[in-house]
């Protein structure tokens, strides 16, 4: 079976997942109190949802980067595509890594805190979000600009020129 064919089902099967999931937690029920606040019954699905996910998700991209090192050893990508594939990839490992290190600068400092029913999060908690929140943001304006850039087909035209 091709790759394309093996990938497209497993998203389906993910996407189908997901729309269960979420029609389940939404559709049962709320009978759930937790001190003054009731929640839905499948709180709980939802948050193992997101777990699951996010570790297969990082295990994939761990597998496509070793796997796509180890199939592109001795060639030029923008020469068989006119896309710089080296030099892309290069960058969003700066990018990322400099996006880490400025949500780490910019939370330092950070104090405890304190929510309204008394949980108290330490300044380590809250400058880990701050740097995964900058990253974020960082990166999804990045990505925003790349999408834009591709469409124009800059890189291609520059590439066959």
């Amino acid at each position: 079976m091709k790759i394309e064919k093996i990938s497209s089902r497993v998203l389906m099967c993910c996407v189908g997942l997901i729309v269960v999931c979420f029609a389940a937690f939404f559709c049962i029920g709320y009978d759930n109190m937790v001190g003054d606040h009731n929640e839905p019954v499948l709180t709980d699905i939802i948050m193992w949802l997101m777990y699951v996910l996010v570790i297969a998700t990082a295990a994939l991209t761990v597998w496509s980067l070793v796997r796509g090192i180890q199939n592109s050893k001795g060639t030029d990508s923008a020469a068989t595509t006119g896309v710089p594939g080296g030099k892309i990839t290069m960058f969003t490992c700066c990018l990322t890594v400099a996006s880490l290190v400025l949500g780490w600068v910019t939370g330092l400092g950070s104090t405890e805190f304190t929510a309204s029913d008394g949980t108290v999060t330490s300044a380590g908690w809250v400058t880990l979000v701050n740097v995964f929140m900058v990253s974020m943001g960082v990166l999804l304006v990045a990505a925003a600009i790349a999408v834009a850039v591709s469409m124009t087909g800059i890189l291609t035209k520059n590439a066959s020129k």
